[in-house]
C-alpha cells in the first residue's frame, strides 16, 4: 500500500526543430504568460539567440530585460533575483548553455515564478530537469528547483555550437548507465527510494546514444536532434524520480572531486564520461559494459583517458580515493577505495597509463 503521494512536475510544452527560436513568443502566448520577461543569458548566447529573441518580443510590443552572467555562482543567482525584482519581471527565460539555464532555474524557484529554457548547446541534462548545479568554493552543489514551463530547442543553433559541448552532453547521457547501476545497488543495500520507471527511462536514454554513437557528427542537425531528445529524456527521468539519482552516481562524485582538485581542466560531461568507464568496470569487471561505454565515447570524440581530459594520473587516483566523501549518496565506491584498488581500475580501463 502506498503511503504518500508523488508530484511529478514536467514542462507543458517542448518545441524542438530547425528555426524554432522564432517561436518563443508563440510559446509564451500559449502558456498565457503576461508581463515583462527577464532574459538570463551569457555573452556568446546573447549574440546568437537572446538578441534576436528580444527583437521578436519587441516586435510583439514586449520589451524584455536582459541580464548577462559570466559564471554560474550563487552570487549570479542573487544578481538575477535582484534584477528580476528591480525590473518587475513576471517570468524568466534562460537562454544559453548549462550555466544560464541553471541560474535562471534556481532564481525562478526562489522568486516563485515560471521560466522557459532555451538551450544554445546540448551540453548537459539540465535543459529540462528539476535540478540546478552551481559551484561553491571548491565543491559543486546540486539544488532542487522547478523544471521549466517550456523548452524551445532550435536544432540549427545547437548544431552550430562548439562540438566539444555536444560531446560533453553525449558523455553526460552515456554515464546514466552507471548512475542507474549505483541507484539499484543503493536500493538493494540501503533501501533508498527507487523508481523503476525513472531508472528504465534513464537507462534507455543512455542505450540510444551508445547504439547511435557512430551517427553523431559535428554540424549535423540530425545529431543535435538525437542528443537533445536524449538530454530531455534524462531530465524527465530526474523529475519523475524527484532527485538526480537516475543520472548521477559514482561517476558524478568523481567529476565533482576533479572540479576541486583540477578546477576548469575539463568539461563536466567529459569528466563523468571517464568516471563512468571506471565505475562500470567496478560493477562488472572485465565482463561488464565498460568497454562499450569507452568505445561509444571514443567514437564521438569524447575523452576516455586522463591525458585527454588534461588531468595527470595522480589527480585521477586522488579523486577516486576521496570522492566518496563528497556527499551522502551510496554508490559502488561504498566507503571508499584504497590507492592500490584505484590505480588498478584506472590502469585496467586505460584511463591512466
Amino acid at each position: 500500500m502506498f503511503e504518500k503521494s508523488t508530484w511529478i512536475r514536467l514542462p507543458r510544452n517542448v518545441v524542438v526543430g530547425h528555426g524554432v527560436r522564432s517561436e518563443v513568443v508563440d510559446v509564451i502566448d500559449d502558456l498565457h504568460l503576461q508581463g515583462r520577461p527577464l532574459f538570463v543569458t551569457s555573452p556568446t548566447p546573447r549574440e546568437v539567440a537572446a538578441a534576436p529573441i528580444a527583437a521578436d518580443f519587441e516586435a510583439a510590443g514586449i520589451e524584455p530585460a536582459i541580464v548577462t552572467i559570466e559564471e554560474a555562482t550563487f552570487d549570479a543567482v542573487e544578481r538575477v533575483i535582484e534584477t528580476a525584482e528591480a525590473e518587475e519581471a513576471a517570468y524568466l527565460v534562460g537562454i544559453g548553455g548549462g550555466k544560464a539555464i541553471d541560474i535562471a532555474k534556481m532564481a525562478s524557484h526562489h522568486l516563485e515564478m515560471g521560466f522557459l529554457s532555451v538551450p544554445t548547446a546540448a551540453s548537459h541534462d539540465g535543459i529540462l530537469s528539476n535540478r540546478g548545479s552551481v559551484p561553491n568554493g571548491d565543491s559543486r552543489h546540486s539544488v532542487a528547483a522547478e523544471p521549466p514551463l517550456a523548452v524551445v530547442a532550435d536544432t540549427g543553433i545547437l548544431a552550430d555550437a562548439p562540438w566539444e559541448l555536444t560531446t560533453a552532453g553525449c558523455a553526460d547521457i552515456i554515464s546514466n548507465y552507471t548512475a542507474v547501476m549505483d541507484w539499484r545497488l543503493a536500493k538493494r543495500l540501503k533501501d533508498v527510494e527507487y523508481s523503476e520507471y525513472a531508472a528504465a527511462l534513464s537507462e534507455m536514454t543512455a542505450e540510444i546514444l551508445v547504439d547511435n554513437a557512430d551517427l553523431i557528427r559535428p554540424g549535423l542537425e540530425e545529431s543535435a536532434w538525437v542528443v537533445t531528445k536524449a538530454l530531455m529524456s534524462s531530465g524527465v527521468a530526474m523529475s519523475i524520480a524527484g532527485s538526480s539519482r537516475p543520472a548521477s552516481g559514482a561517476e558524478h562524485l568523481f567529476s565533482h572531486q576533479l572540479d576541486r582538485l583540477a578546477p576548469g581542466a575539463a568539461l563536466h560531461g567529459h569528466q563523468v564520461g571517464v568516471g563512468s568507464i571506471m565505475s562500470a568496470y567496478l560493477h562488472g569487471g572485465d565482463r561488464g559494459i565498460w568497454r562499450d561505454i569507452r568505445d561509444a565515447l571514443a567514437s564521438i570524440d569524447a575523452p576516455t583517458t586522463a591525458a585527454e581530459l588534461g588531468i595527470d594520473d595522480e589527480t585521477v587516483i586522488e579523486a577516486l580515493t576521496t570522492c566518496h566523501e563528497i556527499r551522502d549518496r551510496y554508490t559502488i565506491l561504498g566507503d571508499g577505495m584504497n590507492e592500490r584498488a584505484a590505480r588498478e581500475v584506472a590502469t585496467k580501463t586505460g584511463v591512466i597509463s
